[in-house]
């Protein structure tokens, strides 16, 4: 991992496409800051594409992805993308699976919540798990205190043991049925959306995470950053990212973002935003 400072100029100027975590890449101590939120504003502006790639449920995506300067959201780990079109008002929504499959998987879901409940004290179901149509959340640290990295591995176990996928985030262990992962449906999502092939283009794509859970798009992207927070889970990465913030969660993302829109001809930091920089 190389310090984002380092970060060439001429590369940055190339890159056409920002796809971000959520949780402890853009928030910080689970909020949103301002001027993260204005570094995505100011990403799209200057003509970079910016879309959210998260664990977090399609309740959450429908908002985000009408409400952000975001061309679309990948959800639930993969589960689906939705992309917002301002100019006819109407929200695609594109899934892996089909409703009938979402509902069958629903039921062996459920029995997999019922043994993590059972054999992992502490833990808890997602609080916005209500929300989700295509994966179980499992609260280890959001809302709850948090566990231990052995009863982490308890979790991701149990659904591993069931047949699932389990992937672990900054703040749930999230699990479910079906070949995807934020990768496959950010390909979809590129191809459909952005009218581009992600994997002949991935060179001119910035990733930006922190956790386990993002290690295929880490490997996948030659730019992909990580926020300095990504060294708590230093030793449980399957790939890191090359290049990595000296700030934590959303003031990290802002570095990365000023790296880009520095680079980008004639741009100017407007006064409002990352704290009056020019």
């Amino acid at each position: 991992m190389r310090p984002i400072s380092e970060f060439p100029a001429a590369v940055a100027a190339r890159i056409s496409t920002v796809f971000t975590d959520i949780d402890d890449t853009l928030t910080t101590d689970g909020q949103l800051p301002a001027v993260a939120y204005a570094a995505l504003e100011q990403l799209q502006e200057a003509g970079v594409h910016v879309a959210a790639i998260t664990g977090r449920p399609s309740g959450w995506c429908d908002m985000i992805a009408r409400l952000w300067p975001v061309s679309g959201v990948v959800g639930e780990n993969g589960a689906f993308y939705f992309s917002y079109d301002k100019d006819t008002y109407k929200m695609r929504r594109v899934y892996f699976a089909d409703a009938a499959t979402r509902r069958a998987n629903e039921l062996k879901l459920d029995r997999i919540r019922r043994r993590v409940l059972a054999e992992v004290p502490g833990c808890a179901i997602s609080a916005d798990q209500p929300y989700r149509e295509a994966d179980l959340a499992i609260d280890f640290c959001e809302d709850v205190v948090a566990l231990d990295k052995d009863a982490v591995a308890d979790i991701k176990a149990i659904f591993e043991q069931e047949g699932a996928v389990a992937k672990v985030s900054s703040i749930h262990v999230n699990g479910w049925f079906g070949d995807y992962d934020k990768l496959s449906m950010s390909r979809r999502f590129t191809s459909d959306v952005l009218g581009f092939d992600l994997d002949t283009e991935k060179s001119r794509v910035v990733f930006c995470g922190d956790s386990p859970n993002d290690a295929p798009m880490f490997g996948f992207f030659p730019n992909s950053c990580g926020v300095a927070n990504v060294l708590d889970f230093a030793n449980e990465l399957e790939a890191e990212p090359t290049w990595i913030t000296a700030k934590k969660g959303g003031e990290g993302f802002v570095q990365i973002a000023q790296v880009l829109l520095a680079a980008r001809e004639g741009f100017k930091f407007g006064t409002s935003n990352f704290g009056g920089e020019k």
